[in-house]
């Protein structure tokens, strides 16, 4: 049988060779590194036959894939197996990989605390450094049943009874040892591939996410190829820990949550500011290009039966009924969960000629979605919250410079916002979808081609774009290297149909739309949550919501405390003054915790001289300055982007 490898090389190799096999005959170094196989797009065992003429790649513990089938076999065999040695009695659940990790699910009558980890640690590397190789077996489901049972892994079996297979369920086993597990793999193929790892909490989680169900134990953990990546991640996560923005909005009083209102911000004053700092930028950069809206919040149900959403959505809208005066049934309405609908109201207000287009609506548009409550996180997943988001209504010529302007404006953005870095994904059809494939390609094209002429690198992934339309998703980085999917592009052909928005062609027909949806910052709650946490809460001038605290040394300066204070608050500037009977170093403290960017020390020789020292948050060195210099420096510096 032939063989293609990647670099489109043919290899002959018998039938029923394995990717172990292919791996020897290109080379040893390959065959000593490999884990695994990728047959014809699908990924295998090492071990496994190859039977027909195929594509083939070898993996190794070097890829993204190869790592992932490194933490799968770490959870799955060699986690599961501490598990079983330490608690004989627990009951084995499962054991997926997730972002940089892994967890795995079990039952024990004896409790299992975060104390415990370190103890199932070394008995993981015990089990590590014995190297086993890894086995598989097939079997039937009669067989695969009667093994687990034997066992008393009820919820393996569980997993089996429930299974539409009825013949080659994958059952590992490591060496000579008694442990085996159940598994789609594929697996490495022995234990001498794993690399650095660590397990990293406790938690627990009910069997199958039902609640009705038992309270199993869920251990995560991390692993990567090397020690050193290892500590570089778990830096990253302490890092994280000291940016958690919910940390820093209490030291900097910006916002809270409570129980009588779950998911939806409590915004003080502090934090507020920093909003309506971002909304009044984000309106400046819009301004002559979009036309603002603004819609209900209240829709009744027609309206989203019509568009759609009320058969597939649902579940996750805030549904009210009222009592309508002389109505013999219930009006039932919704808080709207997305603005599209409503914008498409705006746009059927009078007939449009092709000549209106594009036209491009915005709205800092209100919306509620019911999250579960496990799923909430501070301001990163909320059930209130206010999108940046605008519609563009063009033609399908349009759509590849809409694209180009709308990626030229999202870039613009970032940048003022401190993100030089974001990726591009272009999702393409999916297997379900609405429209021709005419329709389809015209519009894909048109989306690469203008991040081709843009001369900007993306990925394309294929057939995770929705239903009505191929996408753009635009990701940051933020200061530590974590990635946050906030800007969206995406190409709908379906909803101006269901709507009946029309316009008047150059044929004088009437043709639909082209509806784009776009958002830049996404929600401006979640954008904030990162903001905060990028800049470690040490805002941009622009962006603090106290940017100059004015401190004084001694009482005899407080008039010219006063007078520095108005002249910055003549120039736009957020400033406060402190001459409370405190030493200064308590007061630039206090203020410093307090993320304050500026502050401003006035003692007897300053008032005299009529300077000032000037403390920049992040320093500890005070600066002397001329009064109508700083003045002017920071009168600048406090502007937005926009302005300047």
């Amino acid at each position: 049988m032939n063989i293609t490898l990647p670099d489109g090389s043919i290899r002959e190799l018998k039938k029923g060779s394995t990717g172990l096999d292919l791996a020897n005959d290109i080379g040893p170094g390959l065959a000593k590194a490999a884990i695994a196989v990728v047959v014809n797009g699908s990924q295998r065992d090492l071990c496994d036959p190859i039977n027909d003429d195929s594509t083939v790649s070898i993996l190794t513990i070097d890829s993204n894939e190869g790592l992932e089938i490194m933490r799968h076999t770490l959870t799955a065999q060699v986690l599961a197996r501490a598990i079983k040695n330490l608690y004989p009695d627990s009951k084995l659940a499962i054991g997926p990989t997730i972002d940089d990790g892994f967890y795995y699910d079990f039952l024990t009558e004896k409790a299992v605390s975060s104390d415990d980890l370190p103890k199932i640690e070394n008995e993981m590397r015990n089990i590590i450094a014995s190297g086993d190789l890894i086995n598989k077996s097939l079997n039937t489901k009669k067989e695969a049943i009667k093994l687990f049972k034997s066992k008393q892994e009820n919820y393996k079996v569980d997993i089996i009874n429930d299974s539409d297979q009825e013949d080659n369920f994958q059952i590992y086993q490591q060496g000579e040892s008694d442990f085996i597990d159940l598994c789609k793999g594929p697996h490495l193929p022995n234990l001498k591939h794993i690399g650095a790892f660590k397990l990293t909490k406790i938690a627990g989680a009910y069997w199958r996410g039902d609640s009705d169900n038992e309270m199993l134990t869920r251990i995560y953990g991390t692993a990567w190829k090397s020690d050193k990546e290892l500590n570089a991640y778990l830096h990253r996560l302490e890092e994280a820990e000291k940016r958690d923005h919910r940390k820093l909005a209490k030291e900097m009083d910006l916002f809270h949550f409570q129980e009588e209102a779950p998911g939806m911000v409590f915004w003080h004053p502090n934090g507020w500011t920093i909003y309506r700092a971002l909304e009044d930028y984000m309106r400046d950069k819009l301004s002559g290009s979009y036309q603002e809206i603004k819609t209900p919040q209240v829709v009744d149900r027609k309206l989203w039966e019509a568009s759609g959403h009320w058969d597939k959505y649902r579940e996750n809208m805030f549904i009210t009924e009222i009592d309508e005066e002389h109505a013999n049934e219930k009006r039932v309405n919704a808080l709207k969960p997305m603005n599209c609908p409503c914008h498409v109201q705006v746009y059927n207000q009078g007939l449009k000629s092709y000549r209106d287009l594009p036209l491009r609506l915005a709205e800092f548009g209100s919306c509620h979605r019911y999250e579960a409550s496990g799923t909430m996180h501070g301001l990163m997943r909320v059930r209130g919250f206010t999108q940046d988001d605008g519609h563009i209504f063009c033609t399908e010529a349009q759509i590849e410079s809409e694209t180009a302007i709308f990626i030229k404006l999202l870039s613009s953005i970032y940048k003022d916002l401190g993100f030089e870095e974001f990726s591009i994904k272009l999702s393409t059809r999916p297997e379900v979808r609405v429209g021709s494939d005419e329709v389809w390609d015209k519009a894909e094209a048109a989306l690469e081609n203008a991040i081709t002429k843009l001369n900007l690198p993306f990925t394309i992934d294929e057939g995770d774009g929705a239903f009505y339309g191929p996408k753009l998703d635009f990701v940051l980085t933020d200061a530590i290297g974590r990635e946050w999917q906030c800007g969206t592009f995406q190409a709908d052909f379906n909803l101006p149909d269901r709507l009946d928005a029309e316009y008047i062609g150059e044929d004088g027909l009437k043709h639909n739309p082209v509806m784009i949806h776009r958002a830049i910052l996404g929600s401006f709650e979640r954008f904030i949550g990162v903001l905060i946490e990028n800049y470690s809460g040490r805002l941009p001038l622009w962006l603090a919501p106290r940017q100059v605290v004015i401190a004084s040394i001694i009482s005899d300066v407080d008039s010219y405390v006063d007078e520095v204070a108005e002249l910055l608050k003549a120039q736009g500037v957020r400033v406060e003054t402190d001459k409370r009977n405190e030493k200064i170093s308590y007061k630039v403290r206090e203020h410093s915790s307090a993320k304050v960017p500026v502050i401003m020390v006035i003692g007897k020789k300053e008032a005299e001289e009529r300077s000032l020292s000037v403390r920049r948050l992040g320093s500890d060195k005070n600066i002397s300055y001329d009064l109508n210099t700083i003045v002017d420096e920071i009168s600048n510096e406090s502007k937005s982007p926009v302005n300047t």
